[in-house]
């Protein structure tokens, strides 16, 4: 394996956030590499608010994203709380666009290694295997993409087996 030295995990904040952080800093520990966390905040969620704001009602596009970016920030400090990753090696981006453009947009622009990604985001559509970004991810970037499963993923799958 080439020297990693710069290792992104992208994170939905769903409920594989925890396990896809965790992997992702244990194999940035293994390499001695930095940790980027990344977090997107869909455009379109902003725009939509957006909308909102100009037919009058009390909402703004400004504060959502503020807000957000809040949220996420206190999310990921749980997250990150037991993590063996000593915190100077982890980094956090918080960026607003379209996902999957933004993520690779980083991976070119920060020269990544490798990026650890959870099989899907907000949406956790059953019949999707692989998330739509995380799947868009996986065709276009030049980085080594690793997707984290864990065991409920592996339950899942396989009691859908046993189904058919």
């Amino acid at each position: 394996m080439k020297n990693v030295r710069k290792v992104l995990v992208a994170l939905a904040f769903s409920e594989y956030a925890q396990g896809t952080f965790t992997f992702a800093a244990d194999f940035a520990n293994c390499t001695k590499a930095e940790l980027i966390v990344a977090s997107v905040i869909n455009e379109r969620d902003v725009e939509s608010v957006r909308t909102i704001s100009a037919m009058g009602y009390e909402v703004d596009g400004e504060h959502y994203i503020q807000n957000i970016k809040a949220e996420r920030a206190r999310l990921l400090e749980g997250i990150t709380s037991g993590s063996d990753l000593p915190p100077d090696r982890i980094r956090t981006v918080f960026v607003v666009g379209n996902p999957w453009d933004e993520l690779l947009k980083l991976i070119v622009e920060e020269k990544i290694d490798v990026v650890v990604m959870g099989p899907k985001g907000r949406t956790d559509l059953e019949h999707v295997l692989v998330g739509s970004v995380a799947e868009k991810v996986f065709r276009r970037s030049p980085a080594t993409v690793i997707s984290y499963r864990d065991e409920t993923i592996a339950k899942r799958l396989h009691k859908r087996l046993r189904q058919n």
